[in-house]
């Protein structure tokens, strides 16, 4: 029987269970402030990952628009910071 270390046997079980995403949209809420700025990051209501979807809530008209552009760059910087294709596609509500 082969033997692994902790650490692998938790990314395994990460990968294979739907934890991973729950786990890495809490992430992704810790460093938000840092990728996208203060002010951004304090009318930004909620943070989701869904199925590879990032669901990001605000009530502040202006900023739904302002992330409707930034939509490809918000992407690239979340799989940048993972070093990993985590998120597919950007959903502003």
């Amino acid at each position: 029987m082969a033997q692994i270390s902790l650490q692998d046997a938790i990314q395994q079980y990460l990968t294979k269970s739907k934890v991973k995403s729950k786990v890495q949209s809490l992430q992704i809420k810790e460093i938000w402030k840092e990728l996208m700025g203060a002010t951004i990051a304090n009318y930004t209501d909620d943070i989701q990952l869904i199925q590879h979807q990032l669901i990001i809530t605000t009530h502040v008209a202006p900023l739904k628009q302002e992330l409707l552009y930034q939509k490809e760059k918000i992407r690239n910087r979340i799989n940048e910071q993972f070093n990993e294709h985590i998120v597919h596609e950007v959903l502003i509500k």
